[in-house]
């Protein structure tokens, strides 16, 4: 959304500004922290960052008996009526664009005020007021901080916070702060380039990454079942005898969702992340980034050899069911079903009907790099750029509220696990598309000409025949399906017959495999 509005990067900085505002901010902050501060120093540096760096004019800034009487919003429950100090108006039709907020220099928008007998924060009282008077923005600043708050009625709020202090020392910031509450963004650009239009499409665009997450969960699934089916098949099949596909469906839904909501826990502060003991041996947050710094310096097939990073996830849930009381580390005990380590005791190597605290468990030689793309598929996104290939970002999980998360896991829900009698190729549709067809059937296709072929997978897969018919056409060397050698042991027959449906890496490819063998679960 950002690139969009900004396809030439954030707007420039006038230098003399940026020097006079350095004056500016060091005259306040010397006011402010001496023993009798003068509110109108205070008060005059807050104007200078609304009238000279954002450029509002003072014409259109409402203050006291300006402001519209609209502007009021009384909570009964506590006796108080939210009123604001300011509201930027739109020069045509007068109405607010965004309200704000001065505090004190020494209280902290997120802290309730000293004294009050409503203990809410500013910040959370801004929000009650943008959603009580239908204005989707306000700001919020003591000088120091400065808090964007979007609160739509009806819909979930947000915010960003800007430090003063940072304006020097990264003048990205100052840039960015600028650029996005100046008062050109909101009077001067097309409706759908203003700030709350920006930040309401950057809120709809949440939808994608909501389904992209969900995408990228349900196929780390599939890499964590044929993981167990493999360990399973070296096993002589007595991992997962008596294990019905649901059940280990299930099994591997229920470890994916753990790690959703430990990233989740951890980047709320609720849980132990921070502590040097916690990080080190039991945070889901630190483990992707030491797994990958590990397969960046000596590659992912060291990864294969390596084990511990399975028995350290088990030891982590069992931490978050069980409790910890320990001189070094204290965390209560949650319980819950979703931790539960009997729930599925052959995750631990243990056998139906054992209790995890009495009885010894043999992990399950689940490899470091299965454990590496299990965390990646839920912290790096691979984020759609018009033009270009998926570009990975990190995902923030204090960006995603608890009806996005449950929307992750109802699309799991969705699927189950079969186990194939046959070849399995996974075909790359459209949008919610993911059809498996059997190895024999597309050979059966193929063999009566590409017309048939052609027909079948653009019902398949809603892909141009265009499209397919450049795939098919592709030339690929053995050589090139090593991605594939794995998944069929390594059986040169079953690579043979699967090179005329595997079109190269690169480019807009119709046909790829995703995951198969001969006795593989799949989804």
């Amino acid at each position: 959304m950002l690139l969009r509005a900004f396809p030439d990067g954030l707007e420039g900085l006038d230098a003399a500004v940026v020097r006079e505002l350095r004056l500016a901010y060091a005259e306040w902050l010397d006011n402010a922290a001496g023993r009798r501060p003068d509110p109108a120093i205070h008060r005059a540096w807050i104007a200078y960052v609304l009238h000279t760096v954002l450029a509002w004019p003072a014409d259109l800034l409402a203050e006291g008996p300006a402001l519209p009487s609209a502007l009021a919003v009384p909570v009964a429950e506590h006796g108080e009526t939210l009123r604001t100090d300011g509201a930027l108006l739109d020069p045509e039709t007068h109405a607010p664009r965004l309200l704000l907020q001065r505090l004190p220099a020494g209280q902290d928008p997120d802290k309730p005020p000293a004294g009050a007998r409503w203990k809410a924060s500013p910040v959370s009282r801004m929000i009650d007021l943008l959603r009580g008077t239908d204005v989707p923005l306000g700001l919020v600043t003591n000088g120091e901080q400065w808090v964007l708050v979007h609160a739509p009625r009806g819909e979930t709020s947000g915010a960003a916070t800007w430090y003063a202090a940072l304006w020097g020392e990264e003048p990205l910031t100052l840039q960015a702060f600028r650029s996005l509450l100046t008062a050109g963004r909101f009077f001067a650009v097309a409706a759908a380039d203003t700030l709350a239009a920006l930040w309401q499409e950057s809120a709809a665009n949440q939808q994608e990454v909501t389904d992209q997450l969900g995408l990228q969960v349900r196929r780390a699934v599939e890499v964590l079942v044929q993981r167990l089916d493999a360990v399973d098949k070296d096993r002589q099949r007595t991992l997962l005898a008596g294990v019905s596909e649901p059940r280990l469906y299930e099994a591997a839904l229920t470890i994916m969702m753990r790690l959703v909501f430990l990233f989740s826990a951890e980047e709320r502060g609720m849980l132990l992340l921070g502590d040097a003991l916690y990080d080190a041996y039991y945070a889901v947050s630190t483990l992707r980034a030491q797994l990958r710094e590990a397969a960046d310096q000596y590659g992912e097939e060291v990864l294969e050899r390596r084990r511990d990073a399975w028995s350290r996830l088990l030891g982590t849930f069992r931490l978050v069911y069980g409790g910890a009381t320990h001189d070094r580390m204290h965390l209560p005990a949650y319980g819950g079903r979703l931790f539960d380590p009997d729930a599925f005791p052959f995750l631990e190597g243990r056998a139906a009907g054992t209790h995890w605290a009495t009885s010894e468990a043999q992990p399950l030689p689940i490899d470091n790099r299965t454990v590496l793309h299990l965390l990646e598929a839920l912290q790096i996104l691979q984020v759609k750029v018009p033009g270009g290939p998926p570009e990975p970002r990190r995902l923030s999980f204090r960006a995603l509220d608890i009806e996005q998360i449950g929307h992750v896991y109802e699309g799991l829900l969705d699927h189950t696990a079969v186990r194939a009698a046959a070849p399995v190729l996974g075909l790359i549709g459209g949008k919610d598309r993911e059809p498996e067809v059997a190895l024999a059937e597309l050979e059966r296709l193929h063999a009566g000409g590409d017309t048939g072929l052609l027909k079948y997978l653009e019902e398949m897969t809603g892909r141009s025949v265009g499209t397919l018919r450049k795939g098919l056409a592709a030339e690929i060397e053995l050589q090139d399906l090593a991605g594939f050698r794995a998944a069929c042991d390594n059986d040169a027959a079953l690579l043979e017959r699967v090179r005329p449906f595997a079109p190269g890496w690169c480019g807009a490819t119709a046909l790829a495999p995703r995951w198969w063998s001969h006795r593989a679960a799949c989804l």
